[in-house]
């Protein structure tokens, strides 16, 4: 596997709210994480730095991933643990009341990938058959389209767009969505923040998303591309190429 994680601020936030990151623990399996904090000045980077440290302590130790239920099972508890920690730490501190954070992660093997997700935060496939979410955001414009209430179109222009449904660490107990996928050589992962989504759509990903060359390109052209948009808000991803059982995984915060 060769895999790239890459965070920015954007054009206009003073401070980076997102945190994520790829693992390989000692079984030379790859945890893939992207968290967007919630909170403002009541501190959703902490929110989502704590998301990101914590899976990746438990990761660490984590035993071989040798089955997609086991890996779901895995995503579920590990998930469930931050979501108390967080839920803790605001309680008990009065500069982080009501923090949160989206999280999507995903348990990548040479035989399945297994997804967890809360909030908007979104994992894509790109593979022989196309591009496809394989997430189901947590939020309230999504809920409308699925209940047939608004377009899909009427929802990129929604006055309440940004609101979700359900985040981790804002209530005691939270339920994870987890699933899991085959995956061959080929195919491309992508875990990323709503500071790209709310910028190129699916088309346009794809595009980026399908192109050879290193990850690391694709992923700073893609960051372009959203701040050249504006970048109003901060943008945070990870792409992972199923190219071979070996490979690299690369951490790259941008300034």
């Amino acid at each position: 596997m060769n895999g790239y994680f890459l965070t920015d601020k954007g054009q206009v936030r003073n401070h980076n709210e997102d945190a994520g990151g790829l693992f390989i623990n000692n079984n030379q399996q790859t945890l893939a994480v992207v968290a967007d904090g919630m909170g403002g000045h009541r501190a959703g980077d902490v929110a989502s730095e704590m998301a990101t440290s914590n899976l990746h302590k438990t990761w660490q130790t984590a035993t071989r991933m040798d089955s997609p239920d086991k890996a779901e099972e895995w995503l579920q508890q590990a998930i469930a643990q931050v979501n108390e920690t967080i839920f803790s730490h605001s309680e008990q501190n009065d500069d982080c009341k009501g923090m949160g954070t989206t999280v999507v992660a995903a348990i990548c093997t040479s035989e399945f990938v297994s997804i967890a997700h809360i909030g908007d935060s979104r994992c894509y496939l790109a593979n022989q058959y196309g591009f496809k979410q394989v997430t189901e955001d947590h939020s309230l414009v999504n809920e409308l389209v699925r209940s047939g209430q608004i377009t899909r179109e009427d929802a990129e222009q929604h006055p309440r767009k940004n609101v979700l449904l359900k985040a981790l660490g804002t209530e005691r107990n939270v339920t994870v969505d987890t699933h899991s996928l085959e995956w061959e050589k080929g195919d491309i992962l992508l875990l990323c923040s709503d500071g790209l989504t709310n910028k190129l759509d699916d088309n346009e990903l794809y595009e980026l998303v399908k192109n050879s060359q290193e990850p690391e390109n694709v992923a700073e052209k893609l960051v372009h591309v959203a701040n050249d948009r504006g970048g109003e808000d901060n943008i945070t991803l990870v792409l992972v190429h199923y190219d071979s059982p070996g490979g690299k995984v690369v951490d790259h915060n941008a300034e």
